[in-house]
């Protein structure tokens, strides 16, 4: 074991030798190649402006500064002048055709003054009296007793029918057949007196 021990530094130290002689031999490389260290690779620098010192460097960039707020100035005026000409277009247009639409009503009460006056029609007939209904011959009198609450449609479509909506209503029904069937469907909830 101790052998092994001392067989693994020394295959480390093998390894840190070998690396560092291969570096001065890549250097070396490098130095005998001097066109391949002094060639820049990509787009050659353009050379930098140089700095407006003198007086007329400053004296042209004031007269390009003049010239462009001069510029903008005018791009306004002129966007103001189109605006203006084209909200007086819209006020022109409007004021013709409220003009059209008065001449038109003028000629349309000409027309009308100058038609002949609309021929008179006679009065209407006033509705024919209504018919006085006579009591009924016969009447039946019901009292609701019972709820409709939990019953079905029909029956409590029929208790309204018969004019009952709440218990103990009492009604004087005329005795006819009809009348005498809606009792019959909710004979259970009704209370009913002989005819008299």
């Amino acid at each position: 074991m101790a052998d092994e021990k001392e067989a693994k530094p020394a295959k480390k130290s093998a390894a840190k030798g070998e690396a560092k002689s291969k570096a001065p031999a890549a250097k070396a490389e490098a130095a005998s190649k001097p066109e391949a260290a002094a060639k820049p690779e990509g787009k050659p620098k353009a050379p930098r402006p140089a700095k407006p010192d003198d007086k007329g460097a400053a004296a042209a960039a004031a007269k390009a500064g003049a010239k462009a707020a001069a510029k903008a100035e005018a791009k306004a005026a002129a966007k103001a002048q189109t605006k203006a000409a084209k909200r007086e277009a819209k006020r022109q247009a409007k004021a013709a055709a409220k003009a059209e639409r008065i001449e038109a009503a003028e000629a349309e009460r000409a027309r009308a003054a100058a038609a002949p006056a609309p021929v008179a029609q006679p009065a209407r007939r006033s509705p024919p009296a209504q018919k006085v209904k006579a009591a009924p011959e016969k009447t039946v009198t019901v009292t609701q007793i019972g709820s409709p609450i939990g019953r079905q449609d029909y029956q409590r479509a029929t208790l309204i029918g018969l004019g009952l909506n709440k218990l103990r209503r009492t009604r004087v029904l005329e005795d006819t057949r009809a009348v005498r069937g809606m009792i019959e469907r909710v004979r259970h909830l009704l209370r009913i007196q002989p005819p008299e």
